[in-house]
């Protein structure tokens, strides 16, 4: 474990729950009471038990485990400085250098094992501190990539595979979940690097630093124009729970809009009776009706992960609405509202979008002036006076005509009519960029982030 501050385990503690909270992981008064009651029953000296005491007493869902346990590695780190005692010296050439071939063997041997996991943990730090060290402007620094460049674990598959000694009558069954396991241990031992590079540099640079680019965040922050393959799944998984979200918080700004607004003049003649004061308030009688959301998607490689998003939480959100009619366009526009339905999985749905509809006319690269123009032409009537439409997109027409007039017209008709961009507002009007154009004609907010998007919606969605 590390040295404690100066307030001691308490106040370790609530820095770590902190930084949990920095990264997207709710985590309130009682559940930081509950972990202060945990490690007085624990063994501290256990560092698994500590570890999972304090993920029972502080996370909600599975999903913040991956950013807890990055975090609970750089605040209870398992060593401070080097750990060259605690093992043997990699192996060695006549000359002094690392023997990389005697090192991958010495390393697939270890996934072969099934109770290698101490072992794997003393070589990954070894790895770090013999391969992974190079000089930085600061001095001395580690560095996962560089640790692992030249062992390369993800090539052992085969080797680890074969040391396994499947029977030569496996299935093919038998193969596939072999496979899986030993993905599993290489993805580990190169966690373990990971891990073993941000405890050594924390102790140079600080861990609240390390943690803002060596944690995993939430999903729920990822950029949407920067988020990994993890992270984009993670998120159409959890497009259900944000779809319940927003549906509490229409719900409770619905049920406020049935108190009507008030109606200043029977108001005021309601109070003749007591000499002009208004003394009873006189509210409108509300006329309450779900509005109907209209959805223009780009859904063009730039912005797809954004669009694709936001279409199935939308869809979710079906019920909230009296009508929901999707719209998704490249270089041209066509409705895809009959692709989704409850049990539709997302891909199957691009596939289907891409296949039979059509959305790509010409070169299939963005043109936002002719999806715009394919859009009011085609389904014009798709937007009333009782629709609220929904732009998703970054608004880069590459040096097209945007077609203002087009939007400027569609927003008019609408009763609601907002842009959704997926882009940092600095980026906006750079490049091939028109967003600041559009942003003259349609109230335009940055969307970069499912949290921020959710935030968004639920604050614009009529209701």
């Amino acid at each position: 474990m590390t040295a404690l501050g100066p307030h001691g385990l308490g106040g370790h503690v609530a820095g770590f729950v902190a930084a949990l909270r920095a990264r997207g992981v709710p985590v309130g008064p009682s559940e930081t009471v509950d972990a202060g009651r945990v490690l007085t029953v624990l063994d501290l000296l256990d560092r698994e038990s500590v570890r999972e005491g304090l993920a029972c007493a502080l996370l909600r869902r599975p999903t913040h485990r991956r950013t807890f346990d990055g975090l609970f590695d750089l605040w209870f780190p398992v060593a401070v400085g080097e750990r060259s005692a605690e093992s043997a010296d990699l192996p060695r050439t006549p000359d002094g250098q690392v023997d990389l071939p005697a090192l991958r063997e010495q390393l697939a041997e270890l996934l072969t094992a099934e109770d290698s996991g101490a072992q794997l943990q003393l070589l990954a730090g070894q790895i770090v501190e013999q391969l992974g060290q190079y000089q930085s402007a600061r001095g001395p620094s580690f560095s996962a990539y560089q640790a692992l460049k030249d062992l390369a674990p993800q090539t052992l598959l085969s080797r680890v595979l074969a040391g396994l000694a499947l029977p030569p009558d496996a299935s093919d069954r038998d193969t596939e979940v072999a496979q899986r396991i030993v993905r599993e241990r290489i993805a580990g031992f190169r966690a373990s690097v990971e891990a073993e590079t941000n405890r050594r540099v924390a102790e140079q640079i600080g861990r609240d630093r390390v943690a803002t680019y060596g944690v995993a965040r939430q999903a729920e922050d990822a950029d949407f124009l920067r988020a990994s393959e993890r992270e984009l799944v993670e998120l159409r998984r959890g497009s259900q729970r944000l779809a319940r979200i927003l549906a509490s918080r229409l719900a409770v700004r619905r049920k406020k809009a049935r108190r009507g607004e008030i109606d200043l003049r029977k108001t005021l003649r309601a109070s003749m009776s007591t000499g002009g004061v208004p003394i009873d308030l006189v509210n409108r009688k509300p006329r309450p009706g779900r509005p109907e959301l209209v959805l223009l998607c780009d859904i063009s490689g730039s912005v797809a992960g954004f669009s694709n998003f936001t279409m199935l939480l939308v869809s979710a959100l079906r019920e909230q609405f009296s009508q929901v009619r999707i719209f998704a366009f490249v270089d041209r526009t066509d409705e895809v509202t009959t692709f989704f339905d409850p049990y539709a999985g997302l891909d199957n749905v691009l596939t289907r979008i891409f296949t039979e509809s059509r959305i790509i006319d010409a070169d299939g690269h963005s043109d936002y002036g002719q999806a715009l123009t394919t859009f009011a032409d085609n389904f014009g009537d798709a937007v009333t006076s009782r629709s609220s439409l929904l732009v998703l997109g970054d608004g880069r027409t590459n040096y097209r005509n945007p077609q203002l007039d087009t939007l400027r017209q569609l927003v008019d008709t609408a009763r609601h009519a907002h842009w959704l961009n997926p882009e940092p507002r600095n980026l906006w009007g750079t490049g091939d960029s028109a967003a600041r154009e559009y942003g003259e004609v349609i109230e335009m907010h940055e969307c970069r982030s499912a949290r921020q998007l959710t935030d968004v919606v639920s604050r614009l969605l009529p209701v």
